[in-house]
C-alpha cells in the first residue's frame, strides 16, 4: 500500500481536481481500492464528490487524539473508493498541531494501522494550498509526492518551493524515504508556445517524474464539481475525462 500526497502550495493549479478525478478513475478500474483523504479545510474534494461538509466528520479530532481514524472513513458511490471528508475545523488544527512536538509525524502514525492492514492499495491525500502544518504533515506521512503543475512560469517558482520543502522534511528525518513520484502538467493549452515551453523545461529537469499525460484546459473540468460529480460522470466524452482516464492508466502502469 502506498500513501500519495497531492500537493502544491500554489492554489488554482488543479490539485483538488486531480485528487478527485485520479482517485475516482483508479477506483473505476475496479482493480485497486483507494482511500481519498481531504485534508484541506476548504473541503473542495469533499463537495466535489457530492458530499456536504459537516462539522465533526474530518480528521480534526483524530489528529488531536480524540477519536479513531476508522470512524471517519465513509463509503462513496464508487465501490472501490472511500473518503475521509474535510471541514473548517481542520483550520484550527494548524494552530493546535503546531504546538505539539510530534506535529510532523502525527498523521503518519495515525495512518500506520490502515497501512498495516492493507485495506486499500492507495491512500491519496488532497493537501491544502499552503506550506502550513497540514501540508507538511501530509508530506511527512506520504511515501510519494505527486505535484500538479500549471503550465505557466509562475508554476515553475511554485515547483521549486515544494521540492525544497519536501527535501527539508527528508533531511529532518521525519520522512527520509519520501520521494517525488510524479509531476502532472495541468491547464495545458497546446495553442500557446508558453505552455509548450514550460512543459519542455520541467521535463528537462525532471525527465523521470513528469507524466506523459497532460491535463488540457477544459471548462467541463471546472463545471463538474458544482454538480458533485467527477469529470467522467459529468461528461465522459470531454477532454478532461480522456486526460484523467489516461493519467490513471499511466499511474497504474508505473506500478505494474
Amino acid at each position: 500500500m502506498k500513501i500519495i500526497a497531492i500537493a502544491n502550495q500554489k492554489g488554482g493549479v488543479g490539485k483538488t481536481t486531480t485528487s478527485i478525478n485520479l482517485s475516482s478513475c483508479i477506483a473505476m478500474t475496479e482493480t485497486k481500492k483507494v482511500l481519498l483523504i481531504d485534508l484541506d479545510p476548504q473541503a473542495n474534494a469533499t463537495s466535489g464528490l457530492g458530499f456536504t461538509p459537516e462539522p465533526g466528520k474530518s480528521l480534526y479530532e483524530v489528529l488531536l487524539g480524540k477519536t479513531n481514524i476508522q470512524e471517519r472513513i465513509i463509503p462513496t458511490r464508487f465501490d472501490y473508493l472511500s473518503l475521509i471528508p474535510a471541514d473548517m475545523d481542520l483550520a484550527g488544527s494548524e494552530i493546535e498541531l503546531a504546538q505539539a512536538e510530534d506535529h510532523l509525524t502525527r498523521l503518519r502514525n495515525i495512518l500506520k494501522p490502515i497501512k498495516r492492514k492493507s485495506t486499500y492499495d492507495y491512500i491519496i491525500i488532497d493537501c491544502p494550498p499552503s506550506l502550513g502544518v497540514l501540508m507538511t504533515s501530509a508530506l511527512a506521512a506520504a511515501d510519494e509526492l505527486l505535484i500538479p503543475l500549471q503550465c505557466e512560469f509562475f508554476g515553475l517558482e511554485g515547483l521549486a518551493k515544494i521540492v525544497h520543502v519536501q527535501e527539508q522534511i527528508k533531511l529532518s528525518g521525519a520522512n527520509p524515504k519520501g520521494m517525488i513520484e510524479g509531476i502532472v502538467m495541468t491547464m495545458y493549452d497546446g495553442r500557446t508556445n508558453l505552455c509548450k515551453q514550460v512543459v519542455e523545461q520541467v521535463r528537462q529537469y525532471f525527465p523521470e517524474q513528469v507524466y506523459k499525460t497532460v491535463i488540457r484546459r477544459s471548462i467541463r473540468l471546472g463545471e463538474a464539481p458544482s454538480y458533485g460529480k467527477t469529470i467522467v460522470e459529468y461528461d465522459k466524452s470531454s477532454n478532461g475525462a480522456a486526460d484523467y482516464i489516461s493519467l490513471a492508466d499511466e499511474f497504474l502502469e508505473r506500478r505494474a
